[in-house]
């Protein structure tokens, strides 16, 4: 699917894809292939794809960091829109979703931008943060277990930039952060997560109306 938010009626889903997505065809190819796995609804969107490229390019982003990279869609999409010396810090747990990464990152010759770290996220950035590069990183983007949103959230905004930018995925939880009844560790998060960010007054911060809702936060 092109064009995955539940926030745009389907009737409208194919003149958003025909109009403002160019999915190139590796991308395509990943997506296709991942459309196969019984998770794959963990994937975003091209849509979303789209807007991160762009995004990177906007703000001249060399030096990222993801955490939660699946098969790798989100990661070779910023991969791509960055320049020759850009480098993403890829973080995952999973050998097995992150070899099929691997291996369109080689086909699409970006694998020497991206260093993967196969490790519980807060370790990673724990060991950026302690190796002194607190305030180097231009882009980053959260899309992984919901539980530690917070976690991944504090560690990375120490870890970017002054207008450094920070996507965060999957803020709307399909509608469900709406419900006040709601009581699963994932919608908890998301609304603890929210409600800090609106009140962070160290960042700016919007929502995107695209897959499941995207945080747009930049640091001052």
């Amino acid at each position: 699917m092109l064009v995955k938010s539940f926030l745009i009626p389907d009737a409208l889903k194919g003149y958003v894809a025909d109009n403002w997505v160019h999915e190139p065809e590796l991308l395509k190819r990943l997506r296709e292939e991942t459309s196969l796995m019984t998770n794959s609804g963990m994937q975003i969107g091209p849509d979303q794809g789209v807007m991160m490229g762009m995004l990177t390019k906007l703000i001249g982003a060399k030096n990222c960091v993801e955490v939660g990279v699946f098969t790798g869609y989100s990661s070779l999409s910023v991969a791509l829109a960055l320049p020759e010396d850009g480098t993403i810090i890829a973080c995952d747990v999973s050998e097995e979703y992150t070899s099929m990464a691997r291996r369109y990152w080689a086909e699409a010759g970006v694998a020497n931008k991206i260093d993967l770290r196969i490790a519980p996220a807060t370790d990673t950035l724990d060991d950026l943060i302690s190796q002194g590069l607190a305030g180097t990183f231009d882009l980053a983007f959260i899309d992984a277990d919901k539980p530690n949103y917070r976690n991944y959230y504090d560690r990375v905004l120490v870890l970017l930039r002054s207008n450094g930018l920070l996507l965060i995925d999957n803020v709307l939880w399909s509608g469900k952060v709406a419900d006040a009844s709601a009581t699963d560790a994932e919608t908890l998060a998301l609304q603890d997560l929210n409600r800090a960010i609106h009140g962070d007054h160290r960042v700016e911060a919007c929502l995107i109306p695209i897959g499941d809702g995207v945080t747009m936060v930049r640091k001052k």
